[in-house]
């Protein structure tokens, strides 16, 4: 079974960066996508890869500032975060995701997901 763990969360002030990591063990790494939930809020979309790595798409809040990639060798997904804001602060995760019929990554995780512990990411001055 597909299982994640991210690492890479902390605390930095604005306009700061991280790099967030998501490894995989079970199988392979497949189509993922990063996924962060703030105190009080709902679980949002951040980003998403194909298996390929050949497209990737980002929610409006991150184009711009956030960078999704993988590591085949490693097994291993990356989101590359810069200019981070105080709105960024959230638990961060990772997991598989949907795909549309033409291949592309959905930023909507699949329904038999299980979510793991996730990384804490603060922006504060």
């Amino acid at each position: 079974q597909l299982q994640f763990v991210e690492s890479g969360g902390g605390s930095v002030q604005p306009g700061g960066s991280l790099r967030l990591s998501c490894a995989a063990s079970g199988a392979t790494l497949g189509t993922i996508g990063w996924f962060r939930q703030a105190p009080g809020k709902e679980r949002e979309g951040v980003s998403c890869i194909t298996g390929s790595g050949g497209i990737t798409k980002y929610a409006d809040s991150v184009k711009g500032r956030f960078t999704i990639s993988r590591d085949e060798a490693k097994n291993t997904a990356y989101l590359q975060m810069s200019n981070l804001k105080p709105e960024d602060t959230a638990v961060y995760y990772c997991a598989a995701t949907l795909r549309n019929v033409l291949g592309s990554c959905l930023i909507t995780p699949r329904l038999d997901t299980t979510w793991g512990q996730g990384t804490q990411v603060t922006v504060s001055s």
